[in-house]
C-alpha cells in the first residue's frame, strides 16, 4: 500500500512545467480539456451492495448502519465527502504551492448532515440526501489572514468536487435490459 508521506515536494515552477504543455494544447484546441470520467459499480447478488473498481482497489459499498448495514460496508455518503476531502485537500495544497504559501500540515475535515428517515421512505417531507456540508481546514502555516482567505477563495473555485455540488450538473438516469 502506498504511503501517504511525501517523497518530494513539488514546487511552483514544477507544477507550472506540468501544466504548461496542458494549458498549451487546451488553448488551441478546447475540445480536448474536455474528458468523460466513469465510475462502474457491479451489484452483488447476495445483498444491497455495489462493488466499485477504484485506481486504488475493489471497494464494496453497502448500506449504512443507520439504515440496516453492517458498517461493514463503504457508505457512499461517506464516500461522497471523502470525495470533497481529497479534492478539496488536493486543490487547496496546489493552490498554496503556486502562491508561495508554505503549509507544513494540514487536515481536511468534510461533514454532512442527513436525515435518515428520507432514505428509508418514512416521511415525504424529510428529504432525501444531505441537508449541509461542511468542509473545514486545520493549517499550520506562517500565512496571514489575507493570504489565507485568498488561498481558500481560489481553492473553492478550483476544486470540482466543491463546485459540483455548489452548482449541481444536469442528472440523467437511464437503463438498459441485458436479458
Amino acid at each position: 500500500m502506498p504511503s501517504d508521506n511525501e517523497t518530494a515536494a513539488l514546487t511552483a515552477d514544477e507544477i507550472k512545467a506540468l501544466q504548461a504543455p496542458l494549458k498549451a494544447r487546451y488553448k488551441q484546441d478546447p475540445a480536448a480539456a474536455r474528458h468523460t470520467l466513469v465510475a462502474q459499480g457491479r451489484l452483488l447478488a447476495q445483498r444491497p451492495a455495489v462493488r466499485i473498481e477504484t485506481g486504488q482497489g475493489r471497494v464494496v459499498a453497502g448500506l449504512h448502519p443507520a439504515t440496516g448495514g453492517s458498517g461493514a460496508d463503504a457508505c457512499s455518503g461517506d464516500m461522497l465527502l471523502e470525495s470533497l476531502a481529497a479534492c478539496s485537500g488536493v486543490t487547496l495544497k496546489a493552490v498554496a504551492t503556486a502562491l508561495g504559501i508554505p503549509i507544513r500540515e494540514g487536515v481536511v475535515i468534510a461533514e454532512g448532515d442527513l436525515d435518515f428517515r428520507g432514505t428509508l421512505g418514512m416521511d415525504r417531507e424529510v428529504p432525501v440526501g444531505f441537508s449541509a456540508i461542511r468542509l473545514r481546514f486545520i493549517l499550520d502555516t506562517d500565512a496571514d489572514d489575507q493570504q489565507l482567505d485568498l488561498l481558500l477563495k481560489l481553492a473553492e473555485r478550483y476544486c470540482v468536487i466543491y463546485q459540483t455540488l455548489k452548482v449541481p450538473p444536469q442528472l440523467s438516469l437511464e437503463r438498459t435490459r441485458t436479458g
